[in-house]
């Protein structure tokens, strides 16, 4: 699977680690920086991931930030993103069967590195359950003014 993968100075860390991790689960990682611990503006860093997984570049996005609240607003304002910020497994498994989400957020903060990778592997390995949920998801992509 090919995953673009972007972070803020928050979640650096997370991303190195990740990267490492998901190429050994024989992902294909696109990185979208940052690439230091350095302060800097989560937008430069989420929108073009968001854009890789929108021009099919990529197949999923993970974004990562203090609390994956910013980067989940950024990664949503691109239209054809379906961003969804999870903390556990189990609403990443949602967030994939019930809104097609085709990018996860979460926040370095807020869980821990090896609760991040099961968060992920649920991502990765649940598929959109279709049927009521389509039209659903569909409508989504229909409003303009967000």
């Amino acid at each position: 699977m090919k995953i673009a993968i972007a972070a803020d100075h928050a979640g650096f860390d997370y991303k190195f680690k990740l990267v490492d991790w998901l190429k050994s689960q024989g992902h294909h990682v696109l990185d979208f920086g940052t690439n230091s611990a350095d302060s800097c503006d989560y937008p430069d860093y989420a929108y073009p991931a968001a854009e890789a997984v929108v021009n099919h570049s990529t197949d999923y996005g993970i974004i990562i930030c203090g609390t994956g609240i910013g980067m989940s607003m950024v990664a949503n304002k691109v239209q054809g993103i379906r961003a969804a910020n999870c903390m556990t497994p189990e609403m990443a498994r949602l967030a994939r069967l019930h809104n097609n989400a085709n990018v996860l957020t979460f926040g370095a903060r807020l869980i821990s590195i090896g609760l991040a990778q099961e968060i992920i592997t649920t991502f990765l390995n649940t598929g959109f359950e279709g049927g009521r949920h389509t039209n659903r998801v569909e409508k989504i992509h229909l409003l303009t003014d967000c």
